[in-house]
């Protein structure tokens, strides 16, 4: 079983969505999927480097 991919989880909770910190340590991994889906589309695969690089590019945070 591979461990939950935490570092991509927070890169897309907190860098794409935006979430503030309390707001995402609040979400269930399933409710962190469906998000994931509605930004990424239901046949996303899981997220990896170059696809959070695109997310970041598309969606920067200004600063």
């Amino acid at each position: 079983m591979k461990p939950f991919p935490w570092k991509n989880a927070m890169g897309f909770g907190l860098g794409v969505l935006r979430l503030p910190p309390d707001q995402f340590w609040r979400m269930t991994p399933r409710e962190l999927a469906c998000a994931w889906g509605a930004v990424m589309g239901e046949r996303a695969g899981p997220l990896d480097r170059p696809g959070l690089e695109e997310l970041m590019e598309r969606f920067p945070d200004g600063h």
